[in-house]
């Protein structure tokens, strides 16, 4: 396909790491830290999607209304879906989606399928590799990768670090 188009340069001051066995080949990313207040899904992809087209992460208040927004189209989407999602919500749907809206609840693999389908992106989701050398991330699914399209403009990516809590990355170019 067409080259990638050149991204933001990676900042001196964000910590970096490498991607390996990505969908796309490897490459660097910006780790962008959130809140862990039980939104912290729903800011990592507010903040990955503001700073995807290289653009600037929003101020904590917008972040946070932002990041609130997506949760509740994210429920909207698992309610309007019921039918094709119920068997993979655990326990009752009703109450699943009840307790989603709760700003406290954490967001996981229903959320990020539902946040693909209402952003119209591809979510990429990292772990970090324990047994690289480097600060290295391995890939360990893409949501809402319904076509084999690789574009990366139409994908964003997170890292989950473990005991529900997620932060935002942002690709960037190594100097």
């Amino acid at each position: 396909g067409p080259p990638p188009r050149a991204r933001r340069a990676c900042s001196p001051k964000a910590a970096t790491a490498l991607a390996f066995g990505s969908a796309e080949r490897g490459g660097a990313f910006e780790v962008h830290p959130v809140a862990g207040d039980g939104r912290c899904l729903f800011r990592s992809v507010a903040v990955a999607m503001a700073l995807r087209d290289g653009g600037a992460r929003p101020p904590p208040e917008e972040e946070t209304r932002e990041a609130d927004r997506l949760r509740a189209a994210a429920v909207d989407d698992l309610e309007r879906r019921r039918d094709e999602v119920e068997w993979f919500i655990e326990g009752n749907f009703d109450a699943y989606c009840a307790s989603m809206r709760q700003t406290r609840a954490w967001g996981g693999e229903p959320e990020i399928l539902s946040l693909a389908r209402v952003l119209g992106v591809r979510i990429e989701v990292f772990v970090e590799a324990r047994d690289s050398e480097e600060n290295g991330l391995r890939s360990i699914g893409a949501y809402g990768d319904d076509d084999d399209d690789e574009d990366a403009s139409t994908t964003i990516a997170v890292v989950f670090r473990g005991a529900g809590h997620y932060e935002a990355l942002a690709r960037c170019d190594e100097e």
